[in-house]
C-alpha cells in the first residue's frame, strides 16, 4: 500500500460532499468534502505501489489550468486504470455541483 498527496489552487470551498464508487468493488472509491480557501488537497491510498507518476499526469491534466472549488479529494484505490479515475472524479463533481 502507499499514500500519495497533491494540491492544487483552487476557489472558494464548494459546498457538497459525496461518495462514488466502492472499493470493495475491485475498483475504487472517491470521497469529496469542501475544503479550505484556495486548495484541492488530494490523498489517494493505492494497492499500486510506484504509481505516483500515473497520477501526477491525472491529476495535472484534470485540475491545471481551471479554477474548482477548494475540496478534500480522499481516494481509495484497487487498482483501478486511469480512465475508471477519471469517470470516478466527474461523477463526484457531478454530485457536489448539484448540492
Amino acid at each position: 500500500m502507499e499514500t500519495l498527496t497533491f494540491q492544487f489552487p483552487a476557489a472558494e470551498p464548494g459546498r457538497g460532499r459525496t461518495l462514488v464508487g466502492c472499493v470493495s468493488s475491485g475498483d475504487l472509491e472517491v470521497l469529496i468534502e469542501p475544503g479550505s480557501a484556495g486548495t484541492v488537497q488530494i490523498q489517494v491510498m493505492t494497492s499500486v505501489n510506484g504509481s505516483g507518476a500515473r497520477w501526477t499526469q491525472l491529476f495535472q491534466r484534470l485540475f491545471e489550468g481551471h479554477t474548482w472549488p477548494a475540496m478534500n479529494i480522499d481516494i481509495h484505490d484497487f487498482g483501478a486504470t486511469p480512465g475508471v479515475v477519471r469517470l470516478r472524479l466527474e461523477q463526484g463533481f457531478e454530485e457536489i455541483a448539484h448540492d
